[in-house]
């Protein structure tokens, strides 16, 4: 508790002292004591669901300009599709990575003229509680299933684990196979 001391002049020259307290301010934790469940959706956007409902539902969102087919392109890794949009407003860009049909990444790009890092932050926490780890570049929530991350200058990622993890292994293994064949050819001179 703070206490400040005022001394007072009196007409007859005698001085009174007198104490005022003065109250901390009240702070209140921003985190909730029960946090909400990290979401896996956006809007009518989630992870798990298929190109065809993912093309309809960003078709039916106003805060996207999905122009059909020509904002889909099939990457040249196994089964792996990206859809790539413009939004309108808060959202500038928004990317969806699918695997094997299904959405595993969801990335939205936001304006930063229109929201800030800070109140995208806050908010999370007011929701989702403090995050799993916090660095310069990015804010992470994650459970078991789903990574939530905020990214700067300022993007929002929903990352289905399950289905990251199963590309990061299957990378590891081309990649080690690789490094086989290439010694195995070099073992031929």
């Amino acid at each position: 508790m703070l206490f400040a001391v005022f001394s007072l002049t009196t007409p007859a020259g005698a001085q009174e002292t007198f104490d005022f307290t003065i109250p901390e301010p009240e702070k209140k934790p921003l985190a909730p004591e029960n946090p909400e469940a990290l979401p896996r959706r956006f809007h009518e956007l989630s992870l798990d669901m298929g190109l065809e409902d993912l093309k309809t539902a960003l078709k039916n969102d106003d805060l996207f300009t999905f122009r059909g087919d020509r904002d889909v392109s099939f990457l040249p890794v196994k089964e792996q599709t990206l859809v790539e949009t413009t939004g309108l407003s808060f959202i500038r860009r928004a990317f969806f990575q699918l695997i094997e049909g299904k959405v595993f990444i969801m990335a939205f790009s936001l304006d930063t003229k229109l929201v800030d890092h800070y109140s995208v932050f806050t908010s999370f926490v007011k929701k989702y509680g403090n995050p799993a780890a916090l660095s310069p570049s990015e804010t992470v929530w994650e459970n078991d299933e789903t990574r939530v991350s905020i990214e700067r200058p300022l993007t929002v990622k929903y990352i289905d684990k399950t289905a990251f993890n199963r590309v990061v292994e299957e990378s590891k293994t081309l990649e080690s196979r690789q490094l086989f064949l290439t010694q195995e050819f070099l073992d031929a001179f």
